[in-house]
């Protein structure tokens, strides 16, 4: 008769702990849906031009009421220099552990189009399998799947490590509040080890930490040609065109294929690892069938290490009512992703020269920057991986974790590499494809928040055995 495989006692101990841990997440996922609910149904975005201030300053009383209650202490909402509020806390583990930072923001973007929405923006509905609302993913459900993990952890034995959460106001407008707050009191987020909650898996079910982000510049470029706006019939021929001269600057910023070209920015990094095939990307992305992607090189290259300019608003006539006119002026809102290695203080010197320099007829131009973040490059090699590798391949039953760049950015990762040179950053989160952030009707996978917990809670305990 064949005989079972020995399995070491620890090995069997392991596992058992590991199943009651997950267990143990698992029972916790009606309280974080609830929860997340709440979250969601604040108008949180962080432009009172847009929702009233009151929103973000009712989503960060939840927050501070939230981690009361799981007994973290100093918990307090920072009035942080751009006008907002981050919320930070601290929970002591045992004595001599390492400190964790985990992160996170209540801040969300604009809803768009409310009525393109299938379920209301602001009310966390549940629909084929995935929970939707504003900030589902990005990133309210970020922070709840730091306190699943934190709570899981009570209920065995306890944290094992100091921990301190820092949930930031204003990461979508890029205004750099909580930057700057950190520099002024570089010794409130110390950390060993900081995880941003922030990021995504490559694909759903594909344990992901992201490596690398692209930086952004966000400028507004206002074009001037006459004193006022003047008949077409009368003078258009001759008189010049601020709106005809935007669209020609803003044309400069795109080769004939759409890669990005900003005089003296280079446009030809290539990512090595993890790929992205280019059908995958048409349907992640939702490209309508017969239509070109831009740019050259693979598609990770072109979103992941390469500058990205986006035009996001132009302020002109609307054309239902506008008149028969020569416009005066016109305005543009531009963003340039900054690809790791390069300052975004020097994309922005760049693309601002090639702005002025591309200006026809003498027109005259004003660039104002309105918003910034640097790129960020992860040292992938550290302990804190290893240890995020081994709780991946747990929780996400054997399945081994991948590297991936982001394009997105997330500002404050640069400041706290900077204050903190020895501190380990990893990224992780529910931010994968299918989960549409920043578009309409984002939503969050509920298998995804419960393994990504999961993942957390066994990445804590691993990192403070490492540490003992």
């Amino acid at each position: 008769m064949e005989q079972a495989p020995h399995v070491p006692a620890t090995d069997r101990a392991d596992r058992a702990e590991h199943t009651a841990l997950a267990a143990t997440v698992a029972a916790l996922q009606p309280r974080a849906k609830r929860e997340l609910a709440e979250l969601v149904a604040f108008k949180s975005v962080a432009d009172p031009a847009q929702f009233p201030r009151s929103e973000c300053e009712a989503a960060a009383r939840w927050v501070v009421q939230a981690l009361e209650a799981e007994g973290f202490r100093d918990v307090a909402a920072l009035d942080t220099p751009d006008g907002t509020q981050s919320v930070y806390g601290l929970l002591p583990g045992p004595a001599d552990a390492p400190t964790v930072l985990l992160y996170a923001h209540y801040d969300v973007q604009p809803p768009l189009d409310e009525d393109a929405w299938i379920s209301p923006p602001f009310e966390l509905t549940d629909r084929g399998g995935r929970w939707y609302g504003r900030g589902a993913a990005d990133c309210k459900g970020g922070l709840i799947m730091h306190l699943t993990a934190l709570r899981a952890l009570k209920e065995h034995g306890g944290v094992p490590v100091n921990v301190k959460v820092i949930v930031e106001g204003s990461e979508e407008q890029g205004t750099g509040g909580l930057e700057r707050y950190a520099e002024a009191h570089p010794e409130l987020l110390a950390a060993d080890a900081i995880v941003i909650g922030d990021a995504g898996n490559f694909r759903v079910g594909l344990p992901t930490v992201t490596a690398t982000l692209r930086g952004m510049t966000l400028l507004r470029v206002s074009v001037d040609t006459l004193e006022g706006n003047l008949h077409s019939g009368q003078f258009g021929g001759a008189a010049p065109d601020a709106l005809a001269a935007l669209i020609r600057m803003l044309d400069s910023l795109r080769t004939e294929d759409g890669s990005t070209a900003v005089e003296g920015l280079a446009s030809d990094a290539v990512w090595e690892g993890l790929q992205y095939a280019e059908e995958d990307f048409r349907k992640d992305a939702k490209v309508l069938d017969g239509v070109e992607l831009i740019g050259s090189g693979t598609v990770a290259d072109r979103i992941w290490v390469r500058p990205a300019v986006t035009v996001l608003g132009i302020d002109c006539p609307p054309v239902i009512g506008a008149t028969p006119s020569v416009q005066a002026s016109a305005r543009a809102l531009v963003s340039l992703r900054v690809p790791p290695g390069v300052a975004a203080g020097e994309a922005n010197r760049l693309l601002t020269e090639h702005l002025r320099a591309a200006a026809p007829w003498g027109a005259r131009v004003a660039v104002e920057q309105i918003g910034e973040g640097q790129p960020f490059r992860a040292d992938t090699g550290s302990p804190a991986y290893e240890a995020m590798r081994s709780a991946m391949r747990v929780a996400y039953d054997g399945q081994e974790m991948a590297t991936a760049g982001q394009g997105g950015s997330i500002p404050l990762c640069n400041t706290l590499s900077s204050l903190y040179p020895e501190a380990e950053i990893l990224l992780i989160g529910l931010s994968e494809p299918e989960a549409q952030i920043h578009a309409v009707n984002e939503s969050v996978s509920p298998e995804e928040l419960e393994k990504l917990s999961l993942t957390e809670a066994l990445f804590l305990t691993s990192y403070a055995a490492g540490k003992g």
